[in-house]
């Protein structure tokens, strides 16, 4: 595909022309700092828009109107950066631990006149500063007898945290497992091997006190090396990818609730399984009553 319009338009993608201009804009932004650093292995409209555009275009449908969402691990700014583009009204903080890709990011933001702030930070590093806030802000002093504890108080910055090609699921749930009271949801990317890494998590008891729920299944296109001794390219095949959300068990319901209303398209036709914790585990699907 030689142009950005004509990649969209092949993989029936239809967006505002200043969301095109944007993207565009971005592309090429990529690709220069890619020279020095490197932050994506999609070099050309075909693999951004099946694998970037696609992934961020799943994730944006099960974003409510103005949430406040942690990109973490942002690495070239996938899905932040296009979330901030086709949804102009959420609230993006992109954070990455590498110092270089970090300042590729503010460049990047910065270029495109987009309202985005970018951390040089883990995510956790990010969320254990709200815990600071809140030791700061409720002491001891401030508190009256018999006050009752919000669960979620006003501190928490986040809605949802987004992840894609950031960790197995085993090591994410570990790492956030101290900030839940901090955001209400993980939204996460992942491929066809996410059953086995959900079973991992379930190996070593992560998974107690959360829910887990597929939103979406979808076809990406994937990249493989040839095995062909005289073949040196990469070759191209479909894969299926999901979006899943976990949350705690507590919020699940409300979650489900808000998913249902907000949602801008949910396939039928799909294998989409729903995991809810108040259903028998042996039952892989579940139907679910219209309020």
């Amino acid at each position: 595909m030689e142009s950005l319009h004509e990649s969209l338009k092949h993989y029936n993608i239809s967006l505002p022309k200043k969301q095109t201009e944007q993207l565009d804009a971005y592309c090429q932004l990529l690709w220069d700092w890619n020279s020095c650093f490197n932050l994506t292995r999609h070099m050309n409209y075909d693999r951004f828009v099946s694998r970037d555009v696609v992934d961020s275009l799943a994730i944006s449908e099960f974003l409510r109107e103005n949430e406040r969402v942690l990109d973490v691990g942002s690495g070239g700014g996938v899905p932040g950066i296009i979330l901030k583009i086709i949804r102009p009204d959420l609230h993006i903080e992109l954070c990455d631990s590498t110092g270089k890709k970090a300042l590729a990011l503010s460049e990047i933001v910065n270029d495109l006149n987009l309202n985005v702030i970018v951390h040089h930070a883990k995510a956790e590093s990010i969320l254990a500063a709200c815990v600071t806030q809140k030791n700061k802000k409720f002491t001891p002093k401030n508190k009256t007898q018999n006050q009752p504890q919000d669960p979620k108080p006003e501190f928490a910055r986040f809605t949802t945290l987004t992840i894609r090609a950031v960790a197995k699921l085993m090591q994410l749930l570990r790492i956030f497992s101290p900030y839940w009271t901090l955001f209400d949801r993980l939204l996460l990317i992942k491929g066809p091997n996410w059953i086995n890494e959900r079973g991992e998590a379930r190996h070593y008891n992560l998974m107690n006190k959360l829910a887990l729920r597929v939103l979406k299944n979808y076809p990406t296109i994937t990249e493989s090396k040839s095995t062909e001794p005289d073949e040196t390219e990469n070759k191209s095949t479909s894969a299926m990818s999901v979006v899943l959300q976990i949350c705690r068990k507590d919020d699940f319901e409300q979650l489900d609730k808000i998913i249902d209303k907000h949602k801008v398209f949910f396939p039928k036709h799909e294998n989409s399984e729903k995991h809810n914790p108040r259903k028998s585990p042996h039952r892989k699907k579940t139907t679910r009553k219209k309020s």
